[in-house]
Order: C-alpha cells, then sequence, then structure tokens
C-alpha cells in the first residue's frame, strides 16, 4: 500500500503501523489523534510518518484503520466521509460489531460500501504508542465482519493487510461476534475489574495487595487496560454482556450454596469439570500453533 491513515496510534494502532513497516507492506502511515502527547510520541518513534489533526489527510489513502475507542466510531465516520474518495477502503479495530455497523450507515450513507468491520484478536494490558510492537498480531486471530455492501475485492484487501501483520483471518456476522465475545472477552474484563475495585474499596486494602501473588496478577491482569475504551465496549455490547453477566452470577450463587452446605463433591465436580475445559483449550491451541512437522521423506 502507498498510504495508511491510522486514527489513534496507540497500542492498537500503532502495532498495526509497525506491523505493516516490519512487513515492507506500506510506504507512508499518517496518524491521526486527539491527543498531541501521543501524536508527538508516535512520531518520536517511527510509528508514522506525520500527524493530522482533520480528516482531509484521508485524502488517497489506500487504506484508513480507525483504532478509538467504539463509542468514537460514528464522530470519526461522520468526520472523514466528506473527505472519503472512491477506492479508499476504511476498517476498524473494535471490540464490538453490531454498534459500529449500525454507526457506519448512519454517518456514511451510500459509501457505507467502503467500510469493512473488524476486530483483531490481540492485546496488552498497557496503552499509548510506547506499548506499540511490531509482532502484536503473529498468530493472533484477526475477525472480519463484512457487509453485504462490500465488494469481495475490499474485503480481500482489509485481509491481506492484516496478514502481513501476522493474523490469522476468522470471518462472523456482528451478531455472533458479539455474543461470542461477550462470553469470552468482556466478561472476563467485567470480573477482573470487580474484583480489583472491590479489594482495593476495602479497609485492608494495603494489606491484601501485599500478599496477592502470582495467581491474583494472573487473574486480574486484564484490569490494566484502558478505563474508557472497555466502559465504551461494556455499554456498546451491553445486551449480549448482561446475558452473559446473569448466567454467571447463576454459576456462583450455585456454588455459594454448595459451600454453605459443605458440599466438597460437588464443587470438586465443577473445579474438575473446569480444569477439563482448559486444559483442552490449551491443547488446541498449541496445536494449531505448532510448526509443521518437518519433511522426512526421502
Amino acid at each position: 500500500m502507498d498510504k495508511v491513515v491510522i486514527v489513534g496510534v496507540g497500542l492498537i494502532g500503532g502495532s498495526f503501523a509497525r506491523a505493516l513497516r516490519k512487513a515492507g507492506a506500506v510506504r507512508h502511515v499518517v496518524g491521526i489523534e486527539r491527543s498531541a502527547a501521543y501524536a508527538g510520541r508516535a512520531l518520536a518513534l517511527g510509528i508514522v510518518d506525520a500527524v493530522a489533526t482533520d480528516f482531509t489527510a484521508v485524502a488517497g489513502a489506500d487504506l484508513v484503520l480507525l483504532a478509538a475507542p467504539v463509542a468514537q466510531t460514528g464522530r470519526i465516520l461522520a468526520a472523514l466521509a466528506p473527505h472519503l474518495a472512491p477506492g479508499t477502503i476504511v476498517t476498524d479495530a473494535g471490540s464490538t460489531k453490531a454498534d459500529v455497523v449500525a454507526a457506519a450507515r448512519a454517518a456514511l450513507g451510500d459509501k457505507v460500501a467502503q467500510f469493512v468491520p473488524g476486530h483483531p484478536i490481540a492485546g496488552r494490558e498497557t496503552n499509548g504508542p510506547d506499548a506499540a510492537i511490531d509482532d502484536l498480531y503473529i498468530g493472533k486471530k484477526f475477525v472480519l465482519t463484512p457487509l453485504v455492501e462490500n465488494a469481495a475485492l475490499d474485503i480481500d484487501k482489509v485481509a491481506a493487510a492484516w496478514r502481513a501483520c501476522g493474523a490469522i483471518i476468522h470471518r462472523l456476522t456482528p451478531e455472533e461476534h458479539d455474543k461470542v465475545f461477550a462470553a469470552v472477552s468482556h466478561l472476563p474484563h467485567l470480573l477482573a475489574y470487580a474484583l480489583v475495585d472491590d479489594i482495593a474499596n476495602k479497609p485492608h486494602a494495603d494489606l491484601l495487595f501485599q500478599y496477592a501473588a502470582s495467581g491474583f496478577r494472573d487473574f486480574t491482569r486484564i484490569a490494566g487496560s484502558s478505563p474508557e475504551m472497555w466502559r465504551d465496549i461494556s455499554l456498546a455490547n451491553q445486551a449480549a454482556l448482561l446475558a452473559e453477566l446473569d448466567g454467571y452470577m447463576a454459576q456462583l450463587a450455585h456454588l455459594r450454596a454448595c459451600l454453605a452446605a459443605g458440599d466438597g463433591a460437588t464443587l470438586e465436580t465443577v473445579y474438575g469439570n473446569a480444569q477439563r475445559a482448559r486444559r483442552q483449550w490449551i491443547e488446541a491451541i498449541e496445536a494449531a500453533e505448532a510448526p509443521p512437522p518437518a519433511d522426512t521423506a526421502e
């Protein structure tokens, strides 16, 4: 690609730029960033070649990536729509998709065919341009949630850009995406934030944190993520997240009843099922990521 514009040059957008550069897949990268500090830092780190303060910068771009909190999607698309020329593809990295698609239809109108939504399944608990790395997406999933209006060639171009970053391409509908990630991403983040907040508000929080060790650190790692981003994700996927939260609360009520009754057998059954399911999941991941066997044929 000759020119890529990235709206939001923090962890996700910055890592996309770094990965494309490493792959030799882009000549010129422009960053649009609301934070002057982030913009300056991205420029100083060589993540982008130039920074811009308005959306005239999308002129002549092959690809525009929105890597901003999902609640800003409609405003950003409405601002860039007048400058969106035929041939420029817009995609996003939002963690929810049904709301993003609705915002795109409202903001872009008859240009909505140029918007190909997606979601990279990768991240770190740190934020900003300094957190951006060139290998964040290697071996990670990128979920395309294309629109019926999208041209096949445009979908392929977005997929090719993420493949250049090392990602593995998957496809879901926006509705499927939001239900899946409410269970395996959005709910875990809510739980991690809730646990750390609960402990932080206890009168003896200092004592508790003094003895919190690796298990607590592993369980709560994702509570170090951007509160603004996860506020927006939680509200954007409200219905699906509430359904998953209700199911989890029912499971907690069941475990509480077992604990109160001293029902060790049921507790062990639940723990054992969870252990087996997690082990099978890890084994499946390791099998998928394992290098192919060497060709031993003579």
